[in-house]
């Protein structure tokens, strides 16, 4: 049998210093004797004690076996039996004393711990040994039993460590199966452990919004293979474990093929209404917010990567992007810029990073930028035929647009599409306004340009764009100017958040106010304040939120990140950014980022 690890007992050992009675009558040549290694040599010689059976005044009795113990010794390292010895429990003079349910090999085990402060843990004693440690309220070991199945967890095993811990109320061990279930989802469920999983446990696993999918389709393809493994059993489970899968986010053609048709679930009320459920928010776009549940909330895997691209710092240009992975709730560097840009656009397009415009601090730039995934390589694209910086930049249709901003001299109206099949810039019809540091955004097929700032003020007005008519029409303005506008789209709503009115020197001029603009109704409305008061922030839509990130506040550049809720109508602080920095441009990577 091979040792896979062994555990050494270990307490405080700190030298202390031997004192002599103090009185006035000592003498100089006073003086203490201390041996060394008493305590291990006292300890050798009771565990000769105990192989020879001398000096035993106690019995302990697990199932068929019997182990003959001192009590002075089981006392000492273990506060259950110093609880039974030093009391008037009955035990307290019993020569046998039976611990039912305990595992005799495991308790041998443990009273050899208590003579030589050693266990030699390995996989096939180790369930037996914490459970028994457990028990005997043997936290050090318990410890031990625990970072020993941690450092076993694999996708073959993580569910069964996983119900383990649970029962045994092993906390950490049990966050961290977890954890570790989730990371390894895809790979957990081809193993025979995720077969043979009870319902209830299927419940527990897909419930998590922390599974590590692509897709809500592989959470409804494991809960198919679990339910195929045993269908004459399985199947009056498929109903309500259906419930954990996020029906809304699949796409119509998948809830047709995939989950109607599929036999396991026909003939089952509460399946249909599911499924109508679900296609009612494919077909009713416009009730989405009053359909909202935990259903329509995506997984946190599946919502892609919140990148945040350069901006303004305490040194004056940041040139890193972050990625915050709302599943590890984290930020990372992912790269940095080729150089240093200031008031920059940056979108994806077909899945690489496009950072189009700017200034690099002495002039402004018609420099345009892609950043490849994949690859992890920077390579240039065409220029646009306009330096630009304060521009807006979105997709709309493919193409990418980039809107107004200011070429070094003068205020710009123009607009400019970049198309990817073409690789070539060509003018589209100008806004109404000239506009710096504008919000820009796509809803409902037409591009959006929200207040921002010309020559003279900064603007209330708003403008959208019809590429197929190429022409702009004014909407309903904000109830304020704001310049440095963050704005972003959700559930057929365009939000515009904080940014200033001028003179930007003055703070009280940064607002914290945001308003949202319904297209069908052509009006604003306010909503919840954010916590503080910023300009130039990034703004983006991460699964069923809003974020603002990142921003200044007149006085200095904000970590802060802000998730707003529609449905409760408030803001709530999430990690924040790595440093301050204001106006970086925010954009959503949707596959995974390694």
């Amino acid at each position: 049998m091979k040792k896979a690890e062994k555990f050494y007992y270990s307490s405080d050992t700190s030298p202390r210093k031997c004192s002599v009675a103090s009185n006035s009558t000592n003498s100089p040549q006073d003086e203490c004797f201390k041996m060394k290694k008493h305590s291990e040599r006292c300890l050798h010689i009771m565990e000769q004690y105990l192989y020879n059976q001398q000096l035993t005044d106690v019995v302990l009795v697990a199932g068929k076996t019997r182990i003959p113990a001192h009590r002075l010794v089981l006392s000492a390292n273990c506060e259950y039996f110093a609880a039974m010895f030093t009391n008037t429990l009955r035990e307290t003079l019993q020569n046998e004393i039976e611990l039912k349910e305990v595992n005799g090999d495991a308790l041998w085990i443990l009273i050899l711990y208590f003579y030589t402060g050693t266990i030699d843990l390995m996989e096939d004693n180790i369930e037996t040994l914490l459970a028994t440690a457990s028990l005997l309220q043997l936290d050090y070991v318990v410890k031990a039993c625990c970072q020993f199945l941690i450092k076993q967890l694999d996708p073959s095993n993580c569910l069964g460590i996983r119900k383990f811990a649970d029962i045994h109320g092993c906390s950490n061990l049990l966050k961290t199966a977890n954890t570790y279930s989730n990371d390894h989802f895809m790979e957990v469920i081809k193993h025979q452990e995720f077969l043979l999983l009870s319902a209830e446990d299927v419940a527990t696993l897909l419930q998590s919004d922390d599974l590590n999918v692509t897709s809500e389709e592989s959470v409804f393809n494991a809960l198919l293979r679990w339910l195929e493994h045993d269908p004459k059993n399985r199947k009056q489970e498929a109903s309500n474990l259906l419930t954990f899968v996020k029906l809304p986010l699949l796409s119509p053609a998948f809830l047709t093929d995939h989950v109607e048709n599929n036999e396991m679930f026909q003939e089952q009320r509460n399946t249909q209404i599911l499924i109508m459920e679900a296609l009612k928010y494919h077909l009713l776009p416009e009730r989405r917010p009053m359909l909202q549940s935990n259903r329509t909330r995506p997984r946190k895997a599946t919502v892609g990567q919140l990148l945040a691209v350069g901006g303004m710092n305490v040194n004056k240009c940041a040139t890193t992007i972050d990625v915050f992975s709302l599943r590890k709730n984290t930020w990372k560097t992912l790269t940095n810029m080729i150089g240093q840009r200031l008031q920059f656009g940056a979108a994806v397009v077909e899945k690489k990073l496009v950072v189009a415009g700017g200034r690099d601090g002495l002039k402004t730039l018609n420099l345009v930028e892609c950043f490849d995934f994949e690859k992890k390589t920077w390579s240039l694209l065409p220029h646009m035929a306009t330096p630009r910086h304060g521009l807006g930049v979105a997709v709309l249709e493919g193409p990418l647009y980039a809107v107004g901003g200011h070429d070094g001299w003068s205020f710009l109206n123009t607009v400019e599409r970049w198309d990817p099949t073409s690789h070539q810039w060509t003018y589209v019809s100008p806004m109404c306004y000239q506009r710096s540091t504008v919000g820009v955004a796509v809803l409902n097929d037409k591009l959006y340009a929200v207040g921002g700032r010309d020559n003279s003020c900064c603007l209330s007005s708003v403008e959208c764009y019809d590429p197929h008519s190429n022409k702009w029409t004014s909407c309903a303005p904000m109830s304020r100017r704001r310049g440095g506008v963050g704005v972003g789209v959700m559930n057929g709503c365009l939000y515009a958040l904080g940014g200033h009115d001028a003179p930007l020197i003055n703070p009280h001029n940064i607002f914290d106010c945001v308003e949202r603009y319904d297209p069908k109704t052509d009006t604003w409305t306010t909503v919840a304040p954010m916590s503080s008061a910023r300009d130039t922030i990034g703004v983006c839509v991460l699964g069923d939120k809003l974020l603002a990130v990142g921003g200044y506040d007149g006085q200095q550049y904000l970590s802060l990140v802000e998730a707003y809720d529609p449905i409760l109508n408030e803001w709530t602080q999430i990690t924040p950014l790595n440093s301050g920095r204001a106006g970086p441009c925010v954009v959503i990577k949707n596959t995974f980022i390694s």
